[in-house]
């Protein structure tokens, strides 16, 4: 199972990525799979190096009970380097595992909507947008904002989200949010770890009363002070707020 709030488990069929902005600086995958780079045997021998894992491919389908399913947690499901073909193959298991509900997050949307606007609507047809495949991209500031959201908005998808992660900028998304017709679902969070950049608690209430006024559920992931971690109980009770789209169980 997994630590991230908003998920119930992680699948990585694809390890390792490369950087492509500021909120990639400090990156939590990269900092874990490095440890690890020329440990024989060990799942990230190769460190953060991009490497595909088509044993992994068939792992939902082993999974009984449903449980949202984060896609590449330690990875970019569209990085340039994954074939298409292997993109169409992690589709496939999410097509075949209707029970679950899969949380596809990116922050390179473009080749998200490309891929899903050509290639898989050719197979699946009138069966998409999948019911149980929520895409997602990665906004930390203004400016990745306005590049990555147009592309997810140009993606059909049962739930679009974005993760606001880390938040390192105040964001205007009033004009993408409504309901049924633009973002779904917003996720927020401090970043943690070493060398971690501040996150303002005033950017977080703009972001949460965005939301509110367009009947857009709001997820408050996690608050940090200096990298660490503040525990739940101890945020201010009107950040305390963890909402789902609609019809998602909690």
């Amino acid at each position: 199972m997994s630590k991230i709030e908003w998920t119930d488990q992680t699948w990585n069929p694809v390890t390792g990525c490369t950087k492509v902005s500021a909120g990639c600086k400090n990156c939590y995958a990269e900092r874990l799979s490095e440890r690890f780079r020329g440990v024989p045997g060990h799942p990230y021998e190769q460190g953060f190096d991009l490497k595909l894992w088509p044993e992994r491919l068939d792992q939902p389908l082993r999974w009984r009970k449903p449980r949202r399913v984060f896609v590449n947690s330690m990875s970019d499901l569209f990085h340039e380097d994954v074939p298409d073909s292997y993109i169409g193959s992690v589709f496939e298991t999410m097509y075949n595992a209707p029970r679950h509900t899969f949380q596809v997050l990116t922050k390179r949307p473009g080749r998200m909507a490309e891929f899903v606007g050509g290639v898989r609507r050719k197979v699946f047809g009138d069966w998409w947008p999948l019911p149980n495949v929520w895409l997602g991209t990665s906004v930390e500031n203004q400016a990745t904002a306005d590049e990555r959201i147009p592309h997810l908005l140009a993606t059909p998808a049962a739930v679009r989200f974005l993760s606001c992660e880390p938040l390192l900028d105040p964001l205007q998304l009033a004009g993408w949010l409504p309901a049924g017709e633009g973002i779904d679902w917003v996720i927020v969070g401090g970043e943690s770890g070493p060398r971690a950049r501040p996150m303002e608690l005033a950017w977080v209430r703009a972001i949460r009363d965005q939301c509110a006024a367009a009947s857009v559920p709001f997820f408050m992931k996690q608050i940090t002070e200096r990298g660490r971690k503040v525990p739940f109980d101890e945020w201010p009770e009107d950040l305390k707020v963890r909402e789902w789209p609609e019809g998602a169980t909690p």
